[in-house]
């Protein structure tokens, strides 16, 4: 049977999406309710809420002391205090009603009890320390306006002025319905995960992001990609009167994707695919008097869909605006490339490093989800601009507190799994405040980057292989004028990694040369890439003789699962990295990796926890215990 190729409709930018959400849907609001004010933490009151009673009800004593008539006090002084008789005064405590016929408290400290009455030092004037009724709310007025969100203390506001319940706008329901016969829901997931099978993951997340919008969201069961099946699962959505409805996958233009067309015979496809990268293939529906959203599969464009989309529907339908994230001017850590027509998203780690903010890219498509883990900052980068250039000012949106990134500490540079234990560490040690947020991009990478100022730190383990030692000679190369300090991390083993058996008898670098055998290689720049070219300019053997040097990858671990996976059948790296996946491993040489620290920086507070925390007995046991590394030199600041 022929394939149909689709194509989209005409595709739409995103001011022109968000027009059309807003021309449709920006009316649109669920139902009310009636409940407990105890329970309305965060719900959003649908019409101005109005006090029963005034607070305070009458008129209160501000502090301990004694009520009185203001006039009088006239005339005393700390030097010169008058006496008045018992009866011209009542000892109060704070908060008790004022007694008739007075309208002021003289505070404890300023008078006392004698046999002859009460000795005033200080003259009161009226309604002096006196809460008047009303002061605070009065009866009648309104406390809360229309379509706010309701905090711990408007909570406290509401009982005080004698309020029990309060309407609020119902939370908008959301259903979320993944599509696609090849989806399997974690907790379903024979072990090992077929060839093919994926697991269903987006709708947790799509789940939780609607919560945050005040929204119950549920999931339902994957859905075939069988169009059928698709309109029933619609159908149930809708007769469940759920608010929104949102489809994972399918939105696309494949021959397969199913979704577009059926939204367009049962409603109105008001938009197919939006120019912005990632989340093309997004789209917008109305089916009824309802909203239906497609998602598009892979989880970053998965989560721009439902921030550009879905996110300012579930406010809309309780009121609100969807609040702005927080921006700030950023400095460009690394060049980022974008393509002209489309809007690009950029996840970007931000830290401040020497006074500035920096952004650091993350790498990886659509379908990295760590990079939505790792990310706390967005560019956003228009679509009639061809990227921006390294050391480019411009604005990021942030996706977490701004204070938090004084205490972050930006590492670039080669990569090692220590990395990753020293930052839960700190974590550990600072209560979640202080951590690493590293970019992997090699050694080399890593000094320049602290040479433009765009880094705290470097992993680094640049072989000499004139002298055989480690850093100091690329060092003085390329940071002449910028003072370091030389820390040593750990010792560690490199050598080739090998299916697990090794089937191909590889048994050092000659092997390389074999046309039965295919590399995985680290990219140019990395200390590893050094040690190759090193190790194989010895054997004498041309890097164009070894099949698949110029595939590259940027960490230990990716070389590793590229052998598990069976895209290789060797590369050079860590023993710890085999050891994760279950590889062979043939040492070639153990090697020292440091990590280039600006001097400027050793002073700051999060630098002296980091030096404590890799001079700790406990980083020491756990970098032992991960195997495949020596720590009798860790700590050390080399000179």
């Amino acid at each position: 049977m022929e394939r149909k190729k689709r194509i989209y409709r005409q595709l739409k930018t995103l001011a022109e999406a968000v027009h059309i959400l807003q021309q449709r849907f920006g009316s649109l609001r669920v139902g009310t309710e009636r409940i407990p004010v105890r329970g309305a933490l965060g719900r959003v009151v649908a019409g101005p809420v109005k006090a029963l009673a005034s607070v305070p009800a009458y008129h209160a004593a501000a502090m301990d002391g004694v009520a009185l008539k203001a006039s009088d006090t006239f005339g005393a002084l700390a030097e010169r205090p008058i006496t008045l008789p018992r009866a011209a005064g009542e000892p109060v405590d704070t908060g008790a009603p004022m007694p008739e016929g007075t309208d002021a408290v003289v505070m404890i400290e300023q008078v006392e009890e004698t046999p002859a009455g009460w000795e005033i030092s200080a003259a009161a004037y009226p309604w002096r320390n006196v809460r008047k009724a009303g002061e605070d709310i009065v009866k009648g007025e309104i406390i809360l306006p229309a379509c706010h969100r309701i905090t711990p203390y408007d909570q406290a506001a509401l009982l005080a002025a004698g309020i029990l319940t309060v309407t609020v706008f119902n939370r908008p329901r959301v259903m979320i319905i993944p599509t696609g016969g090849e989806i399997v829901r974690p907790e379903e997931a024979p072990s090992p995960l077929p060839k093919g099978a994926l697991l269903e993951v987006n709708g947790q997340m799509l789940a939780s992001l609607a919560a945050e919008c005040g929204a119950d969201a549920q999931i339902a069961p994957p859905v075939p990609n069988v169009a059928g099946e698709l309109r029933k699962a619609l159908e149930t959505a809708l007769a469940g009167g759920f608010d929104l409805v949102l489809f994972i996958a399918g939105s696309s233009a494949g021959s397969e994707d199913f979704t577009p067309a059926l939204l367009a015979e049962v409603g109105e496809l008001l938009v197919h695919g939006i120019t912005v990268m990632p989340g093309k293939p997004a789209l917008l529906a109305a089916v009824g008097d309802r909203p239906v959203v497609g998602i598009p599969g892979y989880p970053v464009s998965a989560a721009v869909a439902f921030r550009e989309i879905a996110r300012p529907l579930l406010f809309g339908m309780q009121g609100l605006a969807a609040p702005p994230a927080d921006r700030l001017e950023v400095v460009v850590g690394r060049k980022i490339p974008s393509k002209l027509g489309l809007e690009e998203h950029i996840r970007v780690i931000l830290g401040s490093v020497g006074g500035k903010t920096v952004a650091i890219p993350l790498g990886g498509g659509a379908g990295v989800i760590t990079s939505l883990v790792r990310a706390n900052g967005i560019i956003r980068i228009p679509q009639e601009v061809n990227g921006l250039a390294e050391g480019e000012r411009t604005y990021a949106e942030l996706l977490g507190r701004a204070e938090a990134m004084d205490d972050r500490l930006i590492a670039i540079g080669s990569h090692d799994l220590t990395i990753d234990l020293l930052s839960s560490l700190l974590r550990e040690k600072t209560g979640g405040r202080i951590h690493i947020a590293s970019s992997n991009v090699g050694s080399l990478g890593g000094l320049l980057a602290l040479k433009r100022g765009t880094a705290h730190l470097a992993g680094s383990h640049l072989l000499d292989t004139a002298t055989g030692d480690y850093n100091r000679s690329y060092i003085g190369r390329y940071l002449p004028e910028l003072p370091v300090a030389l820390v040593t991390l750990v010792h560690r083993w490199q050598g080739f990694i090998v299916p697990a058996g090794n089937p191909k008898g590889i048994e050092g670098i000659g092997d390389l040369a074999r046309p039965d055998v295919l590399f995985v290689n680290r990219q140019s720049g990395s200390g590893t890439r050094i040690l190759l070219d090193y190790e194989l300019a010895k054997a004498g053997i041309p890097a164009e003789r070894v099949a698949g040097y110029g595939n590259e990858e940027y960490t230990h671990m990716n070389v590793a699962m590229a052998v598990a996976s069976g895209a290789a059948d060797a590369g050079l790296g860590i023993h710890t990295a085999a050891q994760a996946l279950a590889l062979d491993f043939i040492p070639v040489t153990k090697e020292r990796y440091d990590l280039v620290i600006p001097r400027a920086y050793l002073a700051e507070e999060k630098s002296r926890i980091l030096l404590e925390t890799i001079r700790s007995a406990e980083f020491k046991e756990k970098a032992l215990a991960m195997g495949g590394y020596e720590v009798h030199a860790t700590g050390s600041i080399i000179d």
